[in-house]
């Protein structure tokens, strides 16, 4: 696979590669947690909004093989570099990386599908200063989307019935309830992410369903870190690494 000036290929360790550019935002811990707290079924068909390098449809496939799998991006050349990933893994008949608006998302995907996932940008527009890099500005900040396009996208391409999974920060998880609920998708499992067992939880894995009935579920609040600085067992579990083979991606402190 033919490399671009400045990029990488990345071992995820799981049996596929990702090409990474640090021009562009690296995927971390975040989108990982997301991947794994979500729910995916064979046969089913899932839309990722923001796919970004495209780390989430391959962590998807790892975890279910038979799904089919979309992922919007709106960056040309990010967007390119999802494809190529995908390429790169052979995974063309499994996951399909569209060049679009997550906004004109059904211009490109039919109503109907069984799951949306989305790691949004965290940041409103207007939270301080703005980053030198465009790339990274877009991804971080709501310069494109904001949360509301995000959960109107996913409520417009979701079944009934149908799961849209997110990891939001809790500063805003009143906001993120409220707009959930805007769209008739119910909150349904939740678990909080703490970076430490000791400090409170600074993100939430949320999963909501489109036209269910209230009622939800928090799970066990997930600890990032133990107090010496390593991964918690839940942590390595999810990266498959023993305590021998720690894992390069932070997350981020509070």
């Amino acid at each position: 696979m033919p490399l671009k000036p400045g990029e990488k290929i990345e071992d995820l360790q799981n049996g596929f590669a990702i090409i990474q550019n640090p021009s562009f935002f690296a995927f971390g811990t975040d989108a990982v947690l997301l991947s794994a707290f979500t729910e995916v079924f064979a046969d089913e068909h899932v839309v990722d909004l923001g796919t970004g390098c495209g780390i989430i449809p391959i962590l998807l496939h790892a975890k279910q093989p038979a799904a089919r799998i979309t992922g919007i991006e709106v960056q040309p050349p990010i967007a390119d570099m999802a494809q190529r990933s995908v390429s790169l893994n052979a995974l063309d008949a499994r996951i399909r990386i569209v060049c679009a608006d997550l906004k004109n998302a059904r211009d490109h995907v039919a109503h109907g599908v069984d799951a949306v996932v989305c790691n949004p940008p965290y940041e409103r527009v207007n939270a301080g200063m703005d980053n030198a890099n465009a790339f990274l500005n877009i991804a971080k900040r709501e310069v494109l989307c904001t949360l509301k396009d995000v959960i109107a996208a996913a409520a417009s391409l979701l079944r009934t019935g149908g799961r849209l999974t997110m990891i939001y920060r809790t500063e805003r998880f009143a906001e993120l309830m409220d707009v959930l609920r805007a769209y008739h998708l119910e909150p349904k499992r939740i678990q909080l992410v703490a970076p430490h067992a000791d400090k409170a939880p600074n993100f939430a894995l949320v999963e909501a369903r489109a036209g269910a009935r209230s009622g939800v579920k928090f799970l066990p609040t997930l600890a990032v870190y133990e107090p010496d600085g390593s991964y918690t067992p839940a942590l390595k579990k999810i990266y498959h690494i023993g305590e021998e083979k720690p894992c390069s991606i932070s997350w981020p402190h509070p």
